[in-house]
């Protein structure tokens, strides 16, 4: 690894983010898709595609960290790396909820969730993922702002589905149950926005310096612990 050019290494490990990236939303896409058509099967696939999502993750890091070890990057090159392992935490996490979704899905019915915008309130939270990266690739500040200001449109979703939910609640007949699986699955949509968020400030962080996420100074603590 050491004799190749830093700029080439760092490409590589850009490309090989962006298609986990790709399996991870391709993967919570055929989450909200198993739920909706009540699929067992690709429930299973989800699980599966979890596990190799999971170990690319862990690949990717180490790939990282032996470039740390091995170049000794500073300045641009430093926090690219950082950036890049951080992104790479965010894209499992999220690979995660595909899989609590699908956990949901025994609890609802098929004709309840079709009152509810999941499908829309998910291509959104997707697009903020994609557009994040894509920020990422083509280090653009401005894409990165575009995501954030984004979020506030999922959180809004996400109220209203808690009112509604709320609501029904208060029918006596309710299956609580099911409307507590309705919200968590809101909420994992919620989650996912948040980390296509935490991503875009990630990306501001790498072509500013500045760390756009209040109160959090973990960059410059793990750039401080690897320069020491």
């Amino acid at each position: 690894m050491s004799d190749r050019p830093v700029h080439e290494l760092i490409k590589e490990l850009s490309e090989a983010l962006v298609q986990l990236s790709e399996k991870v939303l391709q993967n919570f896409s055929d989450a909200l898709k198993a739920v909706r058509h009540q699929d067992e099967e690709s429930a299973r696939a989800i699980r599966l595609v979890d596990d190799e999502i999971d170990m690319t993750e862990v690949r990717l890091e180490e790939r990282c960290l032996a470039f740390l070890a091995l170049q000794q990057p500073v300045a641009r090159d430093l926090r690219t790396i950082v950036t890049i392992m951080k992104i790479n935490d965010d894209l499992e996490r999220i690979g995660d909820l595909a899989v609590h979704i699908i956990e949901r899905m025994p609890e609802i019915n098929v004709e309840m969730l079709e009152l509810f915008e999941f499908d829309h309130m998910g291509a959104l939270a997707a697009d903020m993922t994609r557009k994040s990266l894509e920020a990422f690739i083509a280090k653009d500040r401005f894409l990165a702002d575009k995501v954030c200001a984004l979020d506030e449109e999922i959180d809004s979703i996400h109220s209203s589905v808690f009112k509604r939910v709320a609501l029904m609640m208060k029918d006596p007949a309710a299956d609580v149950d099911q409307l507590i699986a309705l919200l968590s699955i809101s909420r994992y949509i919620e989650r996912m926005a948040d980390h296509a968020t935490r991503i875009a400030h990630e990306v501001i962080y790498l072509v500013t310096g500045e760390i756009s996420r209040h109160s959090d100074s973990s960059y410059e603590k793990l750039i401080q612990s690897l320069k020491d």
